[in-house]
């Protein structure tokens, strides 16, 4: 068995969920619309430029979260999946999934979205796992704060890692598909990388290193 890792954001899905999530907030009046839209965009250029302020940009993503009961967040998050989400859903990308689970591998999302963002993206793609940067919860609610290592850039190599030596799995013969620079740490990790409608940084890096670039759009 082979490991199959992905990215999410404008991987599997066409767009970026975190992104999303927040332009869903501000359609949904739940915060102020202005403020949060020029924030959430700025966090997002910073990103793009593999500039971000994870800490700083999951304080703000989170925040949103501690007002609400999960009961009411699930509710939220079930709207969001049917006007944000499925729509970026791309049939090659499923396709792919569908090929690595037919060839017995096992399939794992490694993502800087949050959790709880993520999660369901994940059970709807029918992954077997999910990684992801972990929102604190106490009492089950949020906090607003981040539990363990952010999962970006280096931090996801650290993070699979861990994971690594508690599941057994290893890298041997293992595959990672992204579309972002900010991944170039854990590609170089795989046996497999593979640039997938890839950034500008991201598509000169593969060429350069002879790797596979594909497009799932």
């Amino acid at each position: 068995m082979s490991l199959a890792i992905f990215d999410l954001d404008n991987t599997l899905i066409a767009g970026d969920s975190d992104h999303a999530w927040g332009e869903f907030l501000v359609e949904q009046g739940i915060v102020d619309g202005q403020v949060y839209k020029q924030a959430n965009d700025r966090f997002y250029e910073d990103y793009k430029r593999g500039q971000l302020d994870i800490h700083q940009y999951l304080e703000f993503a989170l925040k949103p979260l501690t007002r609400f009961s999960t009961e009411e967040l699930k509710s939220l998050h079930d709207g969001f999946m049917e006007a944000k989400v499925i729509p970026m859903m791309l049939p090659k990308a499923k396709a792919l999934l569908k090929k690595h689970r037919d060839q017995g591998d096992f399939l794992l999302i490694i993502t800087a979205t949050n959790r709880f963002v993520t999660g369901p993206i994940a059970n709807h793609l029918d992954v077997d796992e999910i990684m992801a940067s972990d929102p604190e919860m106490v009492e089950g609610r949020y906090t607003g704060g981040v539990s363990g290592i952010p999962c970006y850039q280096d931090g996801k190599v650290k993070r699979l890692e861990e994971w690594l030596k508690q599941s057994g799995h290893t890298l041997e013969d293992s595959y990672f598909y992204s579309d972002s620079h900010n991944d170039i740490p854990l590609l170089e990790e795989v046996d497999h990388p593979v640039a997938v409608d890839a950034d500008p940084q991201l598509l000169a890096h593969a060429e350069a290193k002879g790797w596979p670039s594909i497009s799932l759009r």
